[in-house]
């Protein structure tokens, strides 16, 4: 026999065992009732033999081939189609190594600055041990969802980059994100699974929870958290605090002057004199403290209702302590909120959820209460989200977004207009707050004065939940079930300057974002309450409460949107015409006619099947880099479409292109009101915004003057690499006062956000 070596998969070259023909044939054989006989297997592998017996080298490929063709002509289809089976298990299972072996390879060894892979989720840190178990089990469970989950047309579609598939790990497991009502969560306290939290009775206490409640709905969903009326919420802790605070400072008044002996217990005076006092007539005051007469009037009835008859005749002058107590009740709930706050911004960035290997993607809205309460939450998370983190860092999360409504904080004159001055103040020199925009007409719609659930709010990502075919089209308790985004200069590319191609193209590619969508939702409905034991075993999403433990969600996920994104419209526009959007009105307008067509898909799938469809201008840092690479990798470099590492986010002006703050926001703002997923607008300043807020409130007037739904300001951020303070640094560190030419290390500029 002339054939002496195989050569396997890997490209070794082995010797050549007769052994391993006739051990795997017996191996097929036994697994169909032994239906061969020891003779005819021997017979079988010595055709095999004589059939590459003139080969001088051969692959194991080719000889499984033999084996396959030798085993039907013999008439042995059975054993033949077992064998075939077997070959495919151990493709499957040699693909799966392969492919874990490549991420193990490159979660490990890739630059953490070039890995896409590192950089997929900013808030994993993959250098950590559970942030690269995290990861390696993300990919396995992407593999898996490629070959044995997704249908073939799903999976080509996200391998060839025509669509992303956001979160494959996730497909068979859980929903997006969700904007959590604290309020309704805190009434009555709740679980979190490893024991029952009361209901919280401080503003210390509300924070904490508010971490908490973060936390452990991250650890049910894959997508961000948010609260959507952080100010109503933290306005009841504050309350209480207030209420506690005018009791402990009477008793301390109390005490001073009269000693322990008649007063009694501590405890017991206090209760008396909470559940005694009127405190409709002595309440709480964010601004400088006045004791009226009617507060005044209120602390003393109360101390008279509580203490001995004979201590107050011979003690009238102590009526003039009421003043005292009430302002000093006042000082300490501000301090209290002010810890309450600076401990709530070092949580968020501190805790973790996913075995220790995320920090939360989280992310609150205030700015529409009016109470003093409210207001005194604001201005201290704000106040902590100014001083940063322990070094002066600027803190990631959460994301900080500021509700700007006419009438409540826009204009002078309106009750809560000095905390957007402040949130200008604050975010001018830490990027947050963000602010949305209640105005706009697709949001004011869903506005019910005294409702703050309808009051618009948004996930830091920039998601957007409100309207609802089945139920009330409210934020609170609701969320974003996925989305999948479509690769737009790649259509433009394959049309080829068709018209009519592009839009055959378009079509195709939202019905299978569509469809793949609906797919995901086949497995995701079959999920019980039990699977998700906070999001739903709590109530925080709309309805779940009233589900029992063992019942499918299926029913509750009709609440959820369901959203198809875009990305690349700036480099499709260059691709079908020649300029982007930012350069032609005829590219604006044919922008706006591809981005609405979209919308109308999404709006005619929503009437169709009572689903809350939805157009989503998606966040694809990721995602943009990816797409490019494959764009160029099949049509190569082209000029304004892929000379560039990544392609621009959404409908963005692309951020290297130079343009006017102004002719940037009336460009990009009509395709808010189209993206009712979610949108995001950036408009950059130049130098230290700090040192002229009036320019800066003037830009976010600007843009919530043109409708815009969700916007941020950026400028220039700069970090001390040696104390790691974060912020606008010109001469030295206003943390650490260093100056960098004396010590020669360098303060490392870099620019705000980009598009």
């Amino acid at each position: 026999m002339k054939l002496k070596h195989v050569i396997k998969r890997s490209g070794v070259v082995v010797d050549y065992d007769h052994e391993k023909i006739y051990n795997a044939i017996a191996g097929a054989s036994k697994a169909v009732n032994d239906s061969m006989t020891p003779q005819e297997i021997k017979n079988v592998a010595n055709l095999v033999e004589e059939d590459i017996a003139n080969w001088e080298n051969i692959n194991v490929e080719d000889i499984q081939d033999v084996v396959e063709k030798t085993l039907m002509e013999q008439n042995f289809y059975e054993v033949a189609k077992r064998y075939i089976m077997y070959r495919q298990r151990h493709t499957a299972r040699r693909n799966a190594q392969k492919h874990l072996m490549n991420s193990y390879r490159d979660i490990f060894f890739a630059d953490a600055i070039d890995s896409d892979m590192k950089r997929d989720n900013a808030n994993i840190n993959t250098d950590a041990s559970m942030g690269i178990m995290l990861k390696l089990g993300a990919e396995g469970a992407k593999h898996f969802v490629d070959n044995y989950m997704l249908p073939e047309e799903f999976a080509k579609a996200d391998r060839e980059n025509y669509i992303h598939i956001h979160d494959k790990d996730f497909s068979l497991i859980t929903l997006n994100c969700c904007q959590i009502d604290l309020l309704k969560l805190f009434h009555g306290g709740f679980s979190t699974g490893h024991g029952f939290l009361r209901e919280p009775n401080s503003i210390r206490a509300y924070a904490s929870l508010a971490c908490i409640a973060i936390q452990s709905n991250q650890n049910d969903m894959f997508g961000g958290q948010s609260i959507n009326a952080f100010d109503y919420a933290m306005a009841e802790g504050v309350t209480k605090t207030f209420h506690k605070a005018l009791a402990d400072e009477a008793y301390k008044a109390c005490l001073y002057r009269f000693g322990p002996k008649d007063l009694g217990e501590a405890k017991a005076f206090r209760r008396k004199f909470m559940e005694t006092i009127d405190y409709a007539a002595c309440p709480f005051t964010d601004r400088e403290p006045i004791a009226t007469d009617g507060i005044i009037q209120a602390i003393c009835n109360t101390l008279k209702s509580i203490l001995p008859a004979d201590i107050l005749d011979n003690s009238t002058e102590f009526i003039s302590e009421a003043e005292n107590i009430y302002k000093l009740a006042c000082d300490d709930t501000t301090e209290e909120t002010h810890q309450a706050m600076e401990a709530l911004i070092h949580n968020f960035n501190t805790l973790h959820s996913r075995a220790g290997a995320q920090v939360p993607f989280s992310s609150i809205n205030y700015g529409m209460d009016t109470s003093p309460e409210g207001r005194l939450a604001m201005r201290e998370v704000m106040n902590a989200i100014w001083s940063g983190l322990g070094n002066g860092e600027t803190a990631i999360f959460p994301i900080s977004v500021f509700q700007l409504k006419a009438g409540v904080n826009y204009n002078p004159g309106d009750p809560n207009y000095d905390l957007f001055q402040q949130a200008c103040r604050v975010s001018a020199k830490r990027l947050f707050p963000n602010f949305v925009n209640v105005d706009a007409p697709y949001n004011l719609q869903y506005y019910k004065p005294g409702n703050y659930n309808s009051v618009i709010a948004t996930m830091g990502c920039r998601t957007r939940t409100i309207s609802n075919v089945n139920g009330p089209s409210e934020v609170g308790s609701r969320g974003n079930f996925s989305f999948t985004t479509i690769n737009l200069p790649k259509l433009a590319l394959e049309a080829d300057g068709n018209m009519d191609k592009f839009w055959c193209l378009l079509d195709k590619y939202i019905q299978l974002s569509h469809d793949y969508l609906l797919f995901r939702l086949q497995t995701i409905k079959q999920k019980h309450v039990y699977n998700y034991p906070f999001l739903m075993g709590q109530g925080i999403w709309m309805d779940s409460d009233k589900l029992r433990k063992s019942d499918s969600i299926a029913d509750v996920l009709k609440h959820a949107s369901y959203s198809i994104g875009f990305c690349g419209l700036a480099e499709c526009l260059v691709a079908l015409i020649g300029k982007h959007h930012g350069e032609s009105e005829e590219a604006q307008e044919l922008g706006l006619k591809i981005v609405g067509h979209i919308r109308e898909k999404t709006d005619e799938y929503t009437k169709a099947e009572s689903m809350n469809w939805t157009t989503f201008g998606t966040p694809a840092e990721s995602t943009a880099g990816q797409f490019q690479r494959a764009n160029r990798k099949k049509f190569g470099i082209i000029k304004g479409v892929t000379d560039r590492d990544y392609m621009t986010n959404s409908s963005h002006v692309p951020v290297y292109y130079d343009i006017m703050a102004l002719d940037k926001i009336r460009i990009e703002a009509p395709y808010h009101e189209l993206c009712n997923a979610g949108h995001i607008a950036y408009v950059e300043m130049d130098g230290d915004p700090t040192k002229n807020i009036k320019a800066f409130e003037a830009l976010v007037r600007a843009m919530h003057d043109a409708n815009m739904g969700y916007f941020s300001i950026n400028h220039p951020v700069d970090r001390d690499p040696v104390c790691g303070y974060t912020g606008i640094i010109e001469n030295e560190c206003p943390h650490c006062k260093r100056k960098e030419i004396i010590t020669g290390h360098k303060v490392v500029k870099r620019p705000g956000k980009i598009s």
